[in-house]
């Protein structure tokens, strides 16, 4: 288990259902968060006993695709998690998700208490409040049905077979409906006045800053780095490390899913540019000369970050955090 999946266990540990299509795209985004313990694919809500892939897919059992979280609601609380689902998904869509129709591939919120139901109904109001989507939200909240875990092949199937899954979830049409409904979105004129001109230039442009003249190269604290543009959570003061370079420099993003990596063929180099996630933000490069076990080192602008330091993480709203601070 990773330290920022870590914590105290008991009373407060609960389980969370959610169906959103492929199952095999809802896992990495509720992966490596704090109080996460454990996520499952797997298939709920029908009324054979036991069944299979091949079964749940002919729509004969009436199983949907779901992922079932193990999570410690006193770091991440079940708010959040709805949040998270819902940017997940197509909401207003009656007949499967994205490519993949039918109604084992439906959405569906399965709550585990009077609690779950209330939050998740609120949830549910706030969205079609939103105005977000023309569309009205369809995705019903159900009482919590048994769960049965999907075949091994399934579990995990984003590290299994990268290749294959970043290519599905590209061509199911799921990763541009996301980008175009869910990613941060900021006109510039708005940017401009609130970034600084070298903040805006490297996260918008993708310039790059100077070394050892950036904010954070020889910063030193307890805290985590997080996006300039969206606030997003990248990158934790447990991973970073003097590499010398004169940019701020990480072993490891605080999670795989908050950064995307693109193939960088300016300055007649072959490099791995890393970008945010919620934002697109161009962050910096990724190389592969770090000290860690994995080898990578993520070099990145300060000019793309703002610091937390770990006694604000309650105030700035990212208290779940503090778990990576536990054992410091």
């Amino acid at each position: 288990m990773s330290d920022i999946q870590s914590g105290h266990q008991g009373s407060t540990v609960q389980k969370a259902t959610f169906a959103g299509g492929c199952f095999w795209c809802m896992v990495s985004p509720f992966e490596e968060l704090p109080g996460i313990l454990e996520v499952i694919s797997g298939y709920t809500g029908g009324h054979t006993v036991n069944p299979t892939y091949e079964e749940v897919c002919s729509e004969t059992t009436g199983h949907v695709e779901a992922v079932q979280i193990t999570f410690d609601s006193a770091i991440f609380p079940y708010t959040k998690l709805l949040e998270l689902f819902w940017q997940q998904i197509d909401p207003t869509d009656t007949g499967g998700q994205f490519h993949d129709r039918g109604t084992s591939y439906g959405t569906a919120i399965f709550t585990y208490s009077e609690e779950q139901k209330q939050q998740a109904e609120a949830s549910k109001i706030a969205l079609e409040a939103s105005g977000r989507f023309s569309k009205p939200i369809v995705t019903p909240i159900l009482p919590a049905a048994v769960f049965y875990p999907a075949e091994e092949y399934h579990q995990g199937y984003h590290r299994k077979n990268p290749g294959h899954y970043k290519r599905y979830r590209k061509g199911s049409g799921r990763e541009a409906f996301i980008e175009n409904n869910w990613t941060h979105k900021e006109d510039k004129a708005s940017l401009k006045e609130r970034l600084t001109p070298l903040q805006y230039e490297v996260t918008q442009n993708s310039a790059t800053e100077s070394p050892f003249r950036n904010e954070f190269w020889d910063h030193h604290g307890d805290g985590i780095y997080v996006d300039i543009v969206s606030g997003e959570p990248l990158f934790s003061s447990k991973d970073k490390f003097d590499s010398d370079c004169g940019w701020p420099s990480f072993t490891r993003p605080i999670r795989d899913y908050s950064v995307k990596e693109k193939t960088d063929l300016s300055h007649l180099m072959v490099r791995t540019e890393v970008r945010s996630h919620t934002a697109d933000s161009h962050l910096g490069h990724v190389f592969n000369d770090g000290p860690d076990e994995n080898g990578l080192r993520y070099c990145i602008n300060s000019a793309a970050l703002r610091f937390v330091p770990k006694e604000e993480l309650e105030q700035e709203g990212y208290g779940e955090y503090h778990v990576l601070f536990q054992h410091a």
